[in-house]
């Protein structure tokens, strides 16, 4: 399967707690179908959330379809492979300014 590849990291900037203790950053490899940037661009600019927000929700939507796609037989996923698919309807309606169908 040709792919889109991404090396996303994650960095820990503020504890609630008040202390300096942070964790690491998490660096991993991920590979995606669509172009996972412009979405995230299309998301911002469309969605009514804030642009991290917005970001926040497409990156983690389009992570987890990913595995999702690549694990379709996996029993894990099975009660939520139709709810997801209906809500990534509402999500690409609403950043396209249309209504869902």
């Amino acid at each position: 399967m040709r792919a889109h590849h991404y090396r996303i990291t994650v960095e820990h900037t503020a504890n609630p707690k008040g202390t300096d203790e942070l964790h690491a950053p998490l660096v991993f490899e991920a590979t995606n179908h669509d172009e996972v940037l412009a979405i995230v661009d299309r998301a911002q600019a469309n969605s009514g959330f804030s642009s991290d927000e917005a970001a926040q929700l497409a990156m983690g939507l389009k992570l987890l379809g990913e595995v999702m796609l690549k694990h379709r037989d996996d029993p894990l996923f099975e009660d939520l492979r139709v709810p997801y698919r209906a809500f990534i309807g509402k999500v690409k309606a609403r950043n396209a300014g249309a209504e869902p169908k």
